[in-house]
């Protein structure tokens, strides 16, 4: 019996998915909830499992795009795994000894010739006609010469035949390109396509400024230096500075209760909690998971939540519900050695803070030049909402924290 499994609701707003990759293979044997494909949608990836054990007949191709409820493959769940049908080259020779020797051919004979010869099958006609390739150019290695896929794909592999030089004026004059000049194609994700989207969305609807501030992180690395081991060896995380930077942001959205609210129609929702959404760079893309309650966490609760969240972005394992909500965003562009940038906000939240790398630079402390570990900080804000005095308070209001780490303990 065939059992049919289709795409299952994989959350609210999300009408289709792209099948990214066959993880079993037309035609194998697979368990009952042994997973079979990799399903992704504009948030996150996920896993499409087999609800029943069988031999599995898919019916849709990686890369394509299909609705939520679509039967993307067929299960025989009447099939076992011992009796899998035997490859057609190992059945020849039982064939080949029930067939009478072949008369001797005659010098007048004409050639046998079998329909299939020369024709692709539709696979490999698919191929061919995808690349430009003329089946009357491919031999066929199949039955009775039928150019079968593998033929397709090693025709199309071949490099080009070069064409007759001529000797038009144009083609003398043509300047010589010395290197490789290859280009490809890629369709474009429902991730991708999703952020484009939003970020052109951002731009074109919102008020957005960018101010700027610099930290002396001098303090803070003093701080990590002198107890990370005993962090460590007590919580079981190490101590990093976007755990600082999060506690830091929460004290200040206190204080500035603008930045951690937003705009819904003609209303401004104002939240009495900091949900922090953390940007992290994943294997597909840019996700942004968010940390809850996150003005309730100490740095070792803050510091786990971020491990988590990140091992699970690279893993392609996070749910709706983790990168849903936030109403505040932190983006850490200095691990990849940015100096500045004006990061854009993660709709449909107000504001977003941008951190940057740590350089050794000449600042003036107390009428004398010292050099310390500085990083430029930037705050892109929502100018309907958020007022320039407001915006600048706050990241002084962080820059204030960060560079005393001790008001983060006494709220001063």
């Amino acid at each position: 019996m065939g059992l049919e499994i289709k795409i299952p609701p994989v959350g609210e707003s999300i009408s289709e998915v792209t099948l990214s990759r066959w993880i079993k293979n037309d035609g194998d044997y697979v368990e009952m909830d042994e997973i079979i494909a990799e399903l992704e949608s504009d948030k996150a990836t996920f896993e499409l499992t087999a609800e029943k054990a069988g031999v599995l007949k898919t019916k849709v191709s990686e890369g394509e795009t299909i609705a939520v409820g679509t039967v993307v493959c067929e299960i025989d769940t009447d099939a076992k795994a011992s009796v899998a049908p035997a490859p057609a080259e190992k059945a020849a020779p039982a064939a080949a000894k029930e067939e009478k020797p072949a008369a001797a051919p005659s010098a007048v004979a004409e050639p046998s010739v079998s329909y299939a010869s020369g024709h692709p099958s539709p696979a490999a006609a698919k191929i061919l006609a995808e690349k430009g390739v003329d089946a009357a150019a491919v031999s066929g290695t199949g039955k009775d010469g039928r150019i079968t896929k593998e033929d397709a794909m090693a025709a199309a592999n071949k490099p080009a035949a070069a064409k007759p030089a001529t000797t038009s004026p144009a083609a003398a004059t043509a300047p010589k390109v010395a290197g490789a000049r290859n280009a490809r194609r890629e369709k474009m994700s429902n991730l991708r396509k999703t952020v484009a989207r939003r970020l052109v969305t951002v731009k074109n609807e919102t008020a957005m400024l960018t101010t700027f501030n610099e930290v002396d992180m001098s303090p803070i690395m003093e701080l990590r230096g002198k107890y990370k081991d005993k962090f460590k060896e007590k919580f079981g995380v190490g101590l990093g500075f976007m755990s600082f930077f999060t506690k830091a942001v929460c004290e200040a959205l206190k204080e500035f209760s603008a930045v951690n609210a937003m705009i819904d129609g003609e209303e401004i929702v104002y939240h009495d909690y900091a949900d922090i959404s953390i940007a992290v760079s994943a294997p597909k893309g840019l996700v942004v998971p968010v940390i809850r309650n996150a003005d309730s966490m100490n740095l070792a609760e803050i510091e786990k939540a971020v491990l988590e969240l990140a091992g699970k972005a690279r893993e392609s394992k996070l749910t709706i519900e983790e990168m849903s909500g936030g109403t505040f965003t932190i983006t850490n562009g200095g691990v990849f050695g940015s100096m500045m940038s004006t990061p854009i906000i993660n709709a449909p939240q107000s504001a977003i803070l941008g951190m940057h790398n740590i350089v050794e630079r000449p600042v003036a402390v107390n009428g004398q030049v010292v050099i310390r570990p500085m990083m430029y900080v930037a705050l892109s804000y929502d100018h309907r909402i958020i007022d320039g005095r407001e915006s600048v308070g706050f990241l002084v209001r962080v820059k204030q924290f960060l560079e005393d780490p001790a008001r983060l303990l006494l709220g001063v």
